[in-house]
């Protein structure tokens, strides 16, 4: 993330801050709202702890918690937030007494004028460039009218205005629908939403709903909350990222298999290796992804469905070499837990891999899998296309892989149609011949250049992968029982 200029203020979230184009404008209010337990909390303390570290001023008024509770919750992530002013405008104990409140006034207008005066007092004695109001919703009830509260909020955006201090207003959203009173006042909106699905941790999602005087990433974001405050994983843009890169055919270090596809497989591509389950497709994936490794290049392999230690024990046991690391000439094998990772951060995963670790083979296995780390399924198209143009832009090579249900025969389907995202797809399948059942591969499409039109048995052994010589001899081989036939007589294209 660059560093923000002079006009900006960082959240100190840095994928926030790529969301916002660089962080939040200088001398304006915002709002940030959220249901209780979004984070807006913790994002407001991020945001605080961010200025002090760059030597500012920062104040913290709350109206809902207590200075320690706030305190206890920062020591939760490690924070030391000693050095920012926290001004604590709690109801006092003598609120609780009936007497106390017998007065020619509402009370609620002693209360709110008094609150006032203590922030308004505050500002003016520490003059901070940060500030975090903590919450609108006691100021809302104590308001009573939304003619006043909307005043109060009008006055204190005034009072403000030329005081050089970048103001967050928390939210709970526990007025009834919407706030759009407040969200036209402010300068920006930010809005936090978290989800409990049926299965596996929140899906907790952030998205810009307003910001004046600037241009923003739109739409919604991932994030989780980690000791150590929020993570925002940005919408991917692919749009928006590319490099040059040399147009090369990349070798899998098998003759018959890059003849098969026609010299090799671009840099810039996906391939898809589509089949039944235990056809090989995992094998042939990481064949592709050792071979880079060995030319020096950086490979990564993000395993849905089988575990790191059975992946890299079954590719050792075929003699493929796996050297693990995040180096040049090494392989980084992460295995995703679709129950835990959000499509945003695993974009997130494979953006690093290609940015910070310079990978040139990525290997997602499988798509199953990453259909199942989609919280609505309906989307898994736009995001798959946007993260397969994003890699195919840095001139990475992307396999693919997805297993179909069904072994054998026409009946067999796939859980998504990638086909026609792929640029290249390697069909496998089995074949009963001769009292075994044994494994046949080919090219369906290839749309960067010409490739074989057989079909080749595929066997593994201790030494590695292997692939016969066309199968001109059979007849069917694709639904599973072929017939033997006489080859056929060569004809001259």
């Amino acid at each position: 993330m660059a560093e923000p200029s002079a006009d900006r203020a960082s959240t100190g979230i840095a994928g926030l801050d790529d969301v916002l184009q660089g962080g939040l404008i200088r001398g304006r209010l915002y709002l940030v709202d959220g249901n209780p337990g979004a984070g807006k909390t913790t994002l407001a303390l991020q945001y605080l702890l961010e200025g002090v570290a760059r030597g500012e001023r920062c104040v913290y008024v709350t109206l809902s918690e207590t200075g320690e509770e706030l305190r206890a919750g920062a020591r939760s992530h490690g924070w030391d937030t000693d050095s920012i002013d926290m001004l604590e405008l709690l109801a006092e104990e003598s609120d609780l007494d009936g007497e106390s409140q017998l007065t020619i006034f509402n009370p609620s207008e002693i209360e709110l004028t008094e609150t006032t005066r203590r922030i308004l007092d505050t500002v003016e004695r520490v003059k901070p460039t940060r500030m975090v109001l903590d919450s609108l919703s006691e100021l809302r009830l104590l308001a009573q009218s939304s003619l006043r509260y909307r005043r109060q909020i009008l006055a204190l955006k005034q009072f403000f205005a030329g005081r050089s201090c970048t103001v967050l207003l928390l939210d709970d959203r526990t007025a009834e629908g919407p706030d759009q009173q407040l969200q036209s006042i402010a300068h920006g909106v930010i809005s936090l939403d978290h989800k409990a699905p049926l299965y596996g941790q929140s899906q907790r999602q952030i998205s810009v709903v307003k910001f004046r005087g600037s241009d923003f990433l739109s739409g919604v974001h991932d994030f989780k909350i980690r000791r150590g405050g929020l993570e925002v994983f940005p919408r991917l843009v692919a749009a928006d990222h590319g490099t040059d890169f040399e147009a090369l055919a990349l070798s899998s270090g098998i003759p018959a298999l890059d003849r098969l596809v026609g010299g090799g497989i671009d840099r810039g591509t996906a391939t898809l290796l589509t089949g039944p389950p235990g056809t090989g497709k995992s094998t042939v994936a990481g064949q592709y992804a050792a071979q880079a490794a060995t030319r020096g290049d950086h490979a990564a392999i993000f395993a849905f469905d089988e575990s790191k230690t059975v992946l890299l024990g079954r590719l050792r046991g075929l003699g493929v070499a796996i050297r693990e690391g995040t180096g040049a000439g090494e392989i980084a094998v992460r295995q995703v837990d679709p129950a835990e990772v959000s499509p945003g951060e695993f974009s997130h995963l494979v953006r690093r891999a290609v940015e910070r670790d310079h990978a040139r083979v990525v290997v997602i296995d499988s798509l199953n899998g990453y259909l199942n780390a989609m919280p609505r399924d309906r989307f898994l198209t736009a995001q798959l296309h946007e993260l397969l143009s994003y890699l195919n832009n840095h001139g990475v090579a992307t396999f693919l892989v997805v297993a179909q249900s069904g072994l054998v025969g026409a009946t067999m389907s796939s859980p998504v149609d990638a086909s026609y995202l792929a640029d290249a797809v390697l069909l496998l399948r089995m074949f009963e011949h001769q009292g075994r059942v044994k494994k046949a591969i080919s090219v369906l499409k290839k749309r960067s250049g010409s490739h074989e039109e057989t079909i080749r048995q595929l066997s593994f052994d201790e030494h590695g992968i292997h692939l016969s010589e066309p199968l001109v001899h059979l007849r069917g081989v694709l639904t599973g029982v072929p017939v033997e036939v006489q080859p056929p007589a060569p004809f001259d294209r």
